[in-house]
């Protein structure tokens, strides 16, 4: 192979490089960049701790131990050598003073965050929030929007500047939801139902995942959550509404398989958006509460379940 030709695959390469790096770059990943007034306490909270901890166990080594290292230092002059040395009040207080100061102020910091950063509380403000159902499935999300009648696997539209209450819950095995960039992470159990409150403070792509480790297919159960304005969330319910697939018995059957998202959208026709997201419409208000009920009795979900479960009011964090 010639040197041009060599160069010419080279450059291209690294050029295929760079774009698929720069499209990976719109997608928020961390909570270092927070979207979200939860994420945003959680990035103030972690500087309020490396501070402490930089202020009370980092300085105080990175300048007593160059001291020491000069003050007793081989045939230094000053040094004392005192074999039978058995008690110096200023080393004791200082050695047991120092980490009951760590311990007591991580653990104000520690109290005040559980409190304020609790995923059961509701996020103060004027607009009702939107509600979310989510099931976790091996290997992808259900996202359930009730009061819309529509659903997603691969995408969770979200209206910035609007509360959303999600309500959690597991066809499978324990799973672990978060969204680094918007904060917070909540498990999902089998039968049983758990919330977690997010915002988004401005429109965007974020990063969302199943944290837990439960099968062969766990790191491909990923998400996107898109963050856009009031009225391009009407849009996109009236796309799901109008272009998404309907969720009859066979759509609900290829949901609940064991499979990728990826598997999912190729066996499914039609309601397929951007980034391998796929959308539902006509979706039983009663959904969720079957997912529970049937988990939690050990049977698989089917629309007969569905309609017996639409009287069933389900407790939040306990079985059915």
């Amino acid at each position: 192979m010639g040197r041009e030709k060599r160069f010419a695959i080279a450059t291209t390469s690294l050029l295929a490089l760079a774009s698929s790096l720069a499209g990976c770059s719109t997608v928020r990943l961390g909570f270092l960049d927070p979207h979200g007034p939860v994420a945003q306490s959680q990035h103030d909270q972690f500087l309020d701790v490396v501070l402490l901890l930089a202020i009370f166990v980092a300085l105080p080594i990175f300048v007593i131990l160059p001291w020491f290292a000069w003050r007793y230092r081989y045939r230094a002059r000053r040094a004392r050598y005192a074999p039978k040395w058995s008690y110096y009040g200023p080393l004791e207080v200082a050695t047991w003073g120092g980490p009951l100061v760590i311990v007591a102020l991580l653990s104000i910091l520690v109290w005040r965050s559980t409190h304020a950063l609790d995923p059961y509380r509701r996020i103060a403000s004027n607009v009702a929030p939107l509600r979310v159902e989510v099931i976790g499935y091996d290997w992808k999300w259900l996202f359930i929007y009730p009061d819309e009648g529509v659903a997603s696997v691969g995408e969770l539209a979200l209206p910035v500047g609007r509360p959303i209450a999600l309500t959690l819950t597991s066809a499978t095995v324990m799973q672990s939801l978060q969204i680094p960039a918007l904060g917070s992470q909540i498990y999902a159990m089998g039968g049983m139902v758990t919330r977690l409150n997010l915002e988004a403070s401005e429109a965007g792509r974020f990063m969302g995942e199943n944290t837990m480790y439960n099968g062969d297919g766990f790191h491909q159960q990923h998400f996107t959550a898109v963050a856009m304005t009031p009225t391009a969330f009407l849009g996109w319910v009236h796309n799901a509404r109008t272009q998404g697939v309907p969720m009859n018995s066979s759509a609900l059957a290829l949901i609940g398989r064991q499979s990728t998202r990826a598997e999912l959208v190729a066996a499914l026709t039609g309601g397929k958006g951007a980034g391998g997201s796929v959308f539902f419409k006509d979706v039983p208000a009663s959904l969720f509460s079957a997912a529970v009920a049937a988990t939690g009795n050990g049977k698989p979900l089917t629309l007969s379940a569905d309609a017996a479960a639409k009287n069933v009011d389900m407790p939040m964090g306990q079985r059915p």
